[in-house]
């Protein structure tokens, strides 16, 4: 760096204000090279030109700055939340990297009228509420069947405004018919009652299920006194769902209210940030955050760095967090408490106990891909993709084919190991269905499988198929269910147009990468079912366009025909051969009456 730009610098810095704020280095090309926050920014600029660092990132982050701006805010809490949000943004070249968890998922409450409660991996600022992240699906599955379970709520997608379901515009579906919903699209469930049950759902999310539990407690009560018997009933259920799942979290001290837990480790250039969110008394959250240092960030920078990415993420609004040390930076109405005996130092050492344990998964995982095959890689990414519990090494894909409804034949292949295994794949030619009706030829087809496997005492595969969107998958899930085994084989349909998820009872596709090795899996298998189920149907029926010609032919019978074919492979190839070579399979008299038909026809 030259001494005339060094005293242009220093001259830009001694005009910098001393209030919180952010400041940004620019190169020479005028893009952002870093992001930094500041409780008196020109103090903390000038630190970089009036010292000599140790860290040769830092020494050519230095080199490179051609130019300085700043933002100024009103308080320290201001300045962490507005360096965060511009670092997401820009991503400068020497600023820390937050591991993206775009992958996550999140629980969410849509804001509409009756709102749909499920499970996401994407946040759209669009009103809705959304709790999360959760690094465990099983728990959001576990919670997303309780609520469904519970609560009883609508899965359909219908725009129910007051104005639509009055006019009657929408029909009660299966939930209804099967007692999943309590049909609020025909007016069947008032608004008020519905609300009730999203606000209960609100406080389970934020961990205030005592509330809930006590509140229910007093409507049961309520509805006995008044012999509304069954009501009470009902909630009785609705209580020990709630209880038991209560009883799986975990309960450190009654006295402990509403708390976050932050702990930190650094290992090389990564630090770990783990969280814990603690309400009346209970953990009912843990998440840990990766952050990648590219300078020489102090540890005090990265935890807070870490602090605010997670208190915005989840909309923590803790009055108190428990820190292993006391950061410089303040948070408006937040207390920092470095706890040294009783329950809340075990809080923070259960904390940093996970940063362990995520640290030792994360070693053990690249340990494990560093030895796996390449198909053993594809295989656990489809299972990560997919949500699947067992790894997919035994996959089967069904597909329909008929040509204007003729000749309808399906088609089955099996894929092990991520590869084909071609002396497994089946045919079938519809037996039940009459005409082009690919839901029935499906419901046939996956019955008629699984049905044979059964009886021959075959393992059933890790995952099925379906070649098609929401009507083929649920035939095929209405035949595992028909053999009763639709809770032992995942099973998940693929829609052509934009390679659609599709799962049994959920509306809502998923959108897998598209250039994802799990993606590309499934197509595969998609596509070979389709060119196999392509190739039987056209020998199907070129085999009765042959067979139609020959029984034309007078005096020839099915055992004639047969016997020609398969000496000759074709019509044309009977056409030419010899009268003589016809007379040893037909007779004299049959080979001068073809001979005479196909003059004639010729």
């Amino acid at each position: 760096m030259s001494i005339e730009r060094i005293d242009n610098l220093k001259k830009d810095v001694a005009a910098l204000p001393d209030e919180p704020g952010i400041y940004q280095f620019f190169d020479k090309e005028n893009h952002i090279i870093y992001i930094g926050k500041a409780k008196r920014i020109r103090r903390r600029v000038a630190s970089y030109f009036n010292k000599n660092h140790d860290s040769r990132k830092t020494i050519l982050l230095v080199r490179n700055i051609f130019s300085i701006k700043y933002i100024v805010v009103e308080t320290e809490q201001d300045a962490l939340i507005l360096e965060n949000n511009l670092i997401k943004k820009y991503q400068p070249r020497y600023n820390i990297q937050l591991k993206d968890d775009k992958t996550f998922p999140w629980i969410c409450i849509k804001k509409e009228r009756f709102p749909r409660v499920f499970y996401t991996r994407k946040v759209v600022k669009d009103g809705s509420l959304y709790f999360g992240p959760f690094t465990s699906m099983l728990l959001v599955r576990t919670l997303i069947d309780l609520f469904r379970q519970t609560y009883k709520l609508r899965t359909c997608n219908f725009k129910l405004t007051e104005e639509n379901v009055s006019r009657g515009k929408f029909k009660v579906c299966l939930q209804y018919h099967i007692g999943n919903c309590l049909g609020p699209c025909e007016n069947y469930q008032n608004e008020s009652e519905y609300n009730e049950r999203i606000e209960e759902i609100k406080h389970i999310l934020k961990g205030n299920i005592g509330s809930v539990v006590s509140v229910l407690k007093e409507q049961m009560k309520s509805h006995a006194d008044n012999m509304q018997f069954e009501l009470a009933h009902s909630i009785k259920e609705r209580l020990d769902i709630l209880q038991k799942y209560q009883a799986k979290s975990t309960v450190v001290s009654p006295t402990i209210k509403n708390i976050d837990v932050f702990s930190f480790r650094k290992e090389d250039n990564i630090s770990y940030v783990n969280f814990l969110k603690v309400v009346n008394g209970g953990v009912i959250h843990s998440y840990t955050l990766e952050i990648k240092s590219k300078v020489d960030e102090s540890d005090e920078d990265l935890f807070l760095s870490g602090i605010t990415e997670i208190r915005q993420k989840i909309f923590s609004n803790a009055k108190e967090l428990l820190v292993p040390f006391k950061p410089s930076f303040h948070i408006k109405g937040v207390v920092y408490t470095v706890p040294i005996r009783g329950d809340k130092l075990k809080l923070l050492q259960l904390s940093e106990k996970n940063v362990s344990y995520f640290i030792l998964d994360k070693k053990k995982h690249a340990l494990m891909q560093k030895n796996e095959t390449p198909a053993e890689r594809i295989l656990k990414t489809t299972q990560k993709d997919l949500r699947l519990n067992d790894i997919p090494f035994h996959i089967e894909c069904f597909d329909n084919s008929n040509l204007q409804g003729t000749n309808p034949v399906a088609a089955c292949v099996v894929f092990k190991n991520a590869k084909p295994s071609k002396r497994d794949y089946r045919h079938f030619n519809i037996k039940t269905v009459t005409g082009a009706d690919d839901y029935a030829s499906m419901y046939e087809i996956v019955y008629r499988r699984y049905k044979r496997m059964i009886a021959e005492e075959e393992k059933l595969p890790n995952l099925v198929i379906v070649d098609g969107g929401k009507g083929q998958l649920s035939s095929a899930v209405k035949a595992l269910s028909d053999l009763n085994i639709v809770q032992k084989l995942p099973i998940i349909g693929i829609a052509k147009r934009l390679e659609e998820i599709y799962y049994p009872g959920d509306s809502v596709p998923l959108y897998i990468d598209k250039n994802s090795e799990s993606l590309k899996l499934i197509q595969r298998l998609r596509d070979e079912a389709h060119r196999f189920g392509i190739t039987h149907h056209r020998s199907k029926r070129e085999k009765g366009m042959v067979e139609s010609e020959l029984n034309k032919i007078p005096g020839v019978g099915e055992k004639s025909i047969e016997a020609l074919l398969k000496a000759f492979k074709s019509v044309q190839g009977i056409k030419t051969a010899d009268v003589s070579e016809i007379e040893k399979i037909v007779g004299k008299k049959r080979a001068q009456i073809m001979i005479e038909y196909f003059s004639k026809n010729s």
